[in-house]
């Protein structure tokens, strides 16, 4: 490779053709730059092979390198795939396109329960798969990035996760005749007085990622939620495969922008595939507001209970708070926060200052929530990838964390994540967002009861843990109670309107105490 000798501590002007000054600093500088563009994405795929483990950036449809895929499906020959990526695709994009033409045999993900397709394949023990945590599959990905074998995270601690019950495969036949594959069992130790498990680093041989501005030598800008799982992707792979939304001339992106540095990226192509949003939400206009109910009187009956437990949770929301909120009944809080009082909403797919849903003026491809639905900023909002999120969210510095439940115990564990053998949404971030109760209050606002009118509120959870004694406070359309983690006790705070404790107790899975001082709401 051509270079320059440059003597120490000096600047030096050297012309090159055509004619750009350029300066050097240092002993040896390189002076040529090769470009990384190529025409065509058959081409750039032509060296992924069977067996290959692919990394596929994006979250829910943001993001996601369609164009890469599509030509990676055309290639019949390259089979069993192993797909890491944080979903399972959907339809046709995504992981979902290698789906459709058989080309994957194992998955590992956080949240692969949107691809029904995926879904019944793994029930059926077609396809393998590892559940990961959110914020877990990202860090494996960046430490083997950054050559690091493992580590230790409080995420998933003392659930299906540590002991590893989740199967990886089914027999033949699906979940009624047995696990061919079991799940991965994790090492446990305490540090701290507190308990830890060792996950490993998770290695790529190829890594397919979709960003916004990608110049001729690889230094890639995502856009907004564009970033999430793409950036560590992007740096771990043995082969970085790049499409651009708009590959620029090398020197026109600004240094202080780049998010990926072209020493990770090894391809880059022209997107050509369009953006596609999985959840359009929209903000409601002024004239819907008077509009009457289409909801059968059952269903508006429970829409107007899921409203008063969001309302109620609304009131532990304090001004300049930090907070995490779920999909479902956490949705409706922001609107119902007091008069005064402002809070910071954080996504785990990489938004802090998250605000309302948009106008359909501003709905953005690239601009969405943890739910994949369609967001807007705040001023003062910043944008991340899902690494930098789960550091916030790990380490404690998220002041509330609110989230729906299928099951509660009295002593704070919460399932939420999946009913062995039929439903497999995924961990997605929950297990992450209850990983650290001491330092960011965990709240459960759900109904109380199931559909079969069975309790939710247990003495023990019967699922899968998403996390042990991790709930402090359980909001339902009855009641409020407080939850005493470290002596698993259970107290009854409040009583919504209309409501009496005999119900509550009728309705509740076990003993609890009575505040003395009971409030109505």
């Amino acid at each position: 490779m051509l270079a320059t000798y440059v003597s120490r501590a000096t600047l030096v002007p050297v012309l090159f053709k055509p004619c750009v000054t350029v300066l050097l600093r240092g002993r040896w500088s390189s002076t040529v730059a090769q470009s990384k563009v190529w025409e065509s994405p058959d081409e750039a795929v032509k060296d992924v092979k069977s067996g290959d483990v692919l990394l596929c950036g994006g979250f829910g449809l943001a993001g996601v390198p369609d164009t890469l895929l599509a030509a990676l499906a055309k290639r019949k020959d390259v089979t069993k795939l192993t797909g890491v990526s944080n979903n399972a695709g959907a339809g046709d994009s995504g992981l979902g396109k290698l789906f459709n033409t058989k080309q994957i045999d194992k998955v590992v993900a956080s949240y692969p329960g949107g691809n029904k397709a995926f879904e019944a394949l793994y029930l059926k023990g077609e396809v393998s798969l590892e559940l990961c945590p959110q914020g877990t599959l990202v860090e494996r990905l960046r430490a083997h990035a950054a050559g690091i074998p493992a580590f230790f995270t409080p995420t998933g601690a003392s659930t299906a996760v540590e002991d590893g019950s989740i199967p990886t495969r089914y027999n033949e036949g699906g979940f009624a005749n047995g696990v061919k594959i079991p799940g991965i069992k994790k090492e446990s130790r305490e540090f701290g007085g507190r308990k830890y498990i060792m996950e490993p680093a998770i290695a790529g041989d190829v890594a397919f990622i979709r960003a916004w501005k990608v110049d001729e030598v690889g230094n890639c800008v995502f856009r907004y939620t564009q970033q999430n799982f793409s950036t560590v992707m992007a740096k771990n792979a043995k082969l970085t495969i790049v499409e651009a939304d708009q590959i620029v001339p090398t020197g026109s992106l600004s240094p202080n922008a780049i998010h990926v540095p072209g020493i990770y990226v090894d391809r880059v192509v022209q997107s050509t595939a369009p953006k596609q949003i999985e959840h359009i939400k929209l903000a409601p206009s002024p004239s819907s507001s008077g509009e009457q109910s289409t909801l059968s009187a059952e269903k508006e009956f429970a829409q107007k209970m899921r409203h008063r437990t969001a309302k109620r949770a609304a009131k532990e929301l304090k001004d300049g708070f930090y907070v995490n909120l779920g999909i479902g009944i956490p949705t409706l809080i922001p609107a119902y926060l007091e008069p005064g009082v402002r809070v910071w909403l954080q996504s785990e797919n990489g938004i802090l200052g998250m605000g309302p849903y948009p106008t359909a003026e501003q709905v953005d491809p690239d601009l969405i929530n943890a739910g994949k639905e369609t967001v807007t900023l705040l001023p003062g909002a910043s944008v991340f990838d899902s690494s930098e999120s789960f550091a916030m969210i790990r380490g404690g510095h998220v002041d509330l964390s609110i989230l729906g439940a299928m099951q509660v115990s009295q002593g704070g564990d919460i399932a939420n994540f999946m009913i062995p053998g039929k439903l497999v949404k995924g961990i997605g971030g929950a297990m992450d967002l209850v990983s650290n109760p001491d330092q960011t209050k965990v709240i459960v606002v759900m109904e109380h009861c199931a559909k079969d009118g069975s309790p939710k509120i247990l003495k023990e959870c019967t699922l899968p843990l998403t996390g042990a004694r991790t709930v402090s406070q359980i909001i339902t359309e009855l009641a409020v109670f407080d939850v005493d983690r470290k002596n698993g006790h259970l107290e009854l705070v409040e009583l919504q309107e209309g409501v009496t404790l005999e119900e509550v107790r009728a309705k509740t899975g076990c003993n609890f105490k009575v505040r003395s001082n009971l409030s109505k709401l």
